[in-house]
């Protein structure tokens, strides 16, 4: 008989875990996901951790690990460089001595990370001449293993593939009951395991089971807009020192964005003046920008925790449910690792992921 599961979230999580789960033909895959607010759909998209400043060396393990699993989920699902494209990174910076000091840091952090393939010192206006989008380029460092991704094509293309094998998707809300029961539109429905990855709904859903989870809201926005230049396919993507990151995509898509914005609860309205914001910005890195090439704002809500570190694993009293929570404006980095770790789980109920996260229950509380 096969082993019942429901994957409650369809973003970077909850697609990945489907991905890996479909592929076995002793389990029933079953996902319920009404996208609204998504995270993943609505993310600048930079695959990049290598040279972050965050200190939390158990993140940026994950990170690393999630930055390295994408070249072969691509490959494996033969996605197009419309999804992913792993065309370099350019991190700037205006002082020489915190250029050459970030230098330093990846040539270092390269010895653990091969993936991060060659790295070189940019001046301004080789910086320019990689992305001739610039009118202000300021010198960087560039890595070639770095990539964009559309999160919204990635994780369709992966649910696509997982629906190939043995994935159902359902459309439309769930809830928990008081022993982790899924309660959905057409009743209760009995699973032998729940993967909720639901980002940062994670705390109103588990509170029927009395639990509060440490995740908060935070709204992130970013502008899409269509230039009438095209680029190459392999146009670096570009993290500037002051200013939003600035994404072409294929062709004539430029991405910037997006905002961290806390305290705005899981509000989803486009704010005109954070759009005026991300588009000065964009203006001083390319000036001959117009509002009017401006196609589309998107807004989301990134789900954090207290310590801005990701959360994931089996509920310690529920052992059948699982949760991934936290992972904030790193998802798109992190995702996939998570629903690759989690679907390891389902399949050998084993894990050891000490060197990634602190345990569950650190970000977890009974109600009472």
């Amino acid at each position: 008989m096969q082993k019942q599961i429901a994957i409650i979230g369809g973003g970077i999580v909850g697609a990945t875990v489907a991905y890996y789960l479909s592929a076995d033909p002793t389990l029933s895959v079953t996902m319920y996901d009404d996208g609204i607010g998504q995270a993943t759909k609505n993310a600048a998209g930079i695959i990049s951790p290598w040279l972050s400043k965050r200190r939390n060396q158990r993140w940026y393990a994950l990170a690393k690990a999630g930055a390295a699993l994408y070249p072969e989920i691509v490959a494996d699902t033969q996605m197009g460089m419309s999804v992913y494209q792993q065309s370099g990174t350019i991190v700037t910076r205006a002082d020489a001595d915190d250029l050459e000091t970030l230098y330093q840091l990846a040539i270092e952090r390269r010895q653990a990370a091969p993936q991060m393939g060659t790295i070189e010192k940019l001046s301004a206006a080789e910086v320019q001449a990689r992305l001739p989008l610039l009118t202000a380029p300021q010198a960087g460092v560039f890595v070639s293993g770095g990539a964009r991704v559309d999160g919204a094509k990635f994780t369709e293309h992966l649910l696509q593939y997982a629906e190939k094998r043995n994935l159902v998707r359902h459309k439309g809300k769930v809830k928990l009951g008081e022993q982790g029961q899924l309660l959905t539109a057409n009743g209760q429905m009995n699973y032998d395991t729940l993967v909720l990855a639901v980002g940062a709904w994670l705390k109103p859903l588990l509170l029927p089971m009395k639990l509060v989870a440490d995740v908060r809201p935070q709204k992130g926005q970013l502008i899409e807009l269509q230039l009438p230049q095209t680029w190459p396919d392999d146009v670096p993507v570009l993290m500037p020192e002051g200013e939003r990151d600035f994404i072409p995509f294929t062709r004539s898509k430029l991405v910037v964005g997006a905002t961290h914005e806390n305290d705005q609860g899981y509000d989803l309205q486009v704010s005109s003046l954070v759009e005026d914001d991300l588009f000065a910005s964009g203006r001083q890195l390319d000036a001959n920008l117009t509002r009017d090439q401006i196609t589309t704002v998107k807004v989301g809500t990134r789900a954090y925790t207290r310590d801005f570190a990701p959360f994931f694993g089996p509920l310690p009293d529920n052992p059948h449910v699982l949760v991934a929570s936290g992972l904030g404006s790193s998802g798109l980095t992190t995702g996939p690792i998570i629903g690759k770790l989690l679907a390891d789980y389902v399949r050998t109920g084993r894990h050891d992921w000490s060197a990634y996260q602190l345990p569950v229950e650190t970000y977890l509380r009974s109600a009472d």
